[in-house]
C-alpha cells in the first residue's frame, strides 16, 4: 500500500488517526492554517505525485469552514498531481436540503456535490446520508456506507431481546426496517408532524410497543427535540425502556441537556462527528467508533475489491 496517502483537515483528526491505525499507515504530513483575515491555507509536506489520496473530513460544525478546508485540500492534491482523490466524508453537511420544500428554496445538497466534483474529487465515501438519493447528485462514484453493523452489534451485546425498533418518522421507515430485520424485532413507526424546522407539533405511535424495549433508529440527532419527545410518547404507550441510536451525533443547541433530563435510558452515536466537550458530562450518551468500518472501505477501494460485504 505504498501509494496510499491519508490526509485530514481540522474537523475530525481523532477519527483520521484511528483509521490510520487500523490501516497500519501514517497520516500524511499536512497543515491547515488561517491567514489573519480567516482565509484557509493548506500546506502538504509530502510528495503526492501519482499517489491515491483519501481525505477524511466531516462537514460538521463549523460546516462552512470544514467544507472549504475539504475543497482546498482536494484542489491542492489535484495540483500536486495525485493520481486519484477520494473524499471520505463520514458526515455529509447540507444533506437535509435535498429537495425543494418551498418555492424558491435551494437544493444545497446538490450544490455541495457539484463543488466537490468541480474541485477535483474522483470518488466520495460517505456514511448514512440523510437521503439515499443524494448519491444521484454526483456524477462520480459514491460508496455509501452504513453504521448498521456497528450499532446492531451494540444492541445485541447490551440490550438483547424483547425489543421493538422504532422509526421516528415516516422517512426513516426503510432504515428502521433494515435494523428490525437483522435484530429479529418488530417495527414501530411514529407519525411526526412539524410546523417548521426543529419545531415539532404532534406525535402518534403506529404499532405495538407495550411491554417492549424501544430502540429508536435515526440517521442523526440534532437538537434532540424529536428523540426526547418520542421517548415520552413511547413510555406513555407502555414501553419498558427507550434507547436512542443515530449514526451522526450533531447534538447542537440544547440537545445534551434535553437528553440528560429525558426518559431515555441511553443514547448511542458514532464518532463520525467529534464528540462535543459536554458529552463526557452526560452519562446517557455513548460514542461508538466507525474507524474500522472506514478503514475496511478504504483498503477495499485501494486494492479494488468489493465493499458490499460492509453493508451486512
Amino acid at each position: 500500500m505504498e501509494r496510499l496517502k491519508i490526509l485530514t483537515g481540522n474537523s475530525n483528526p481523532e477519527l483520521a488517526d484511528c483509521i490510520c491505525r487500523h490501516l497500519g499507515v501514517p497520516l500524511s504530513k499536512s497543515v491547515v492554517k488561517r491567514f489573519s483575515d480567516g482565509e484557509i491555507m493548506v500546506e502538504i509536506h509530502e510528495s503526492m505525485r501519482g499517489m491515491r489520496a483519501f481525505v477524511i473530513q466531516s462537514t460538521c460544525d463549523p460546516v462552512n469552514t470544514n467544507l472549504m478546508e475539504l475543497l482546498i485540500i482536494i484542489d491542492a492534491l489535484k495540483r500536486a498531481s495525485a493520481s486519484e482523490i477520494n473524499a471520505v466524508i463520514p458526515y455529509y453537511g447540507y444533506a437535509r436540503q435535498d429537495r425543494k420544500v418551498a418555492p424558491r428554496a435551494p437544493i444545497s445538497a446538490k450544490l455541495v456535490a457539484d463543488l466537490l466534483t468541480v474541485a477535483g474529487t474522483d470518488r466520495v465515501i460517505a456514511m448514512d446520508l440523510h437521503a439515499g438519493q443524494i448519491q444521484g447528485f454526483f456524477d462520480i462514484p459514491v460508496d455509501h456506507l452504513y453504521a448498521l453493523p456497528v450499532l446492531v452489534q451494540y444492541v445485541r451485546e447490551n440490550i438483547g431481546g424483547g425489543i421493538a425498533v422504532v422509526s421516528p418518522d415516516a422517512g426513516g421507515v426503510e432504515r428502521a426496517r433494515a435494523y428490525a430485520k437483522r435484530l429479529g424485532a418488530s417495527l414501530v413507526i411514529i407519525d411526526k408532524r412539524r410546523s417548521g424546522p426543529n419545531v415539532l407539533e404532534e406525535m402518534n405511535v403506529i404499532g405495538d410497543i407495550k411491554g417492549k424495549v424501544a430502540v429508536i433508529i435515526d440517521d442523526m440527532i440534532d437538537t434532540a427535540g424529536t428523540l426526547t419527545k418520542a421517548a415520552n410518547v413511547l413510555m406513555e404507550e407502555g414501553a419498558l425502556k427507550v434507547y436512542g441510536f443515530a449514526s451522526h451525533g450533531v447534538l447542537s443547541g440544547p440537545a445534551i441537556d434535553r437528553i440528560a433530563q429525558s426518559r431515555l435510558s441511553k443514547v448511542v452515536v458514532t464518532d463520525s462527528i467529534p464528540a462535543h466537550e459536554n458529552v463526557a458530562r452526560c452519562d446517557k450518551i455513548e460514542v461508538l467508533s466507525v474507524s474500522g468500518l472506514f478503514a475496511d472501505a478504504i483498503k477495499r477501494i485501494y486494492i479494488e475489491d468489493s465493499v458490499s460485504c460492509l453493508f451486512s
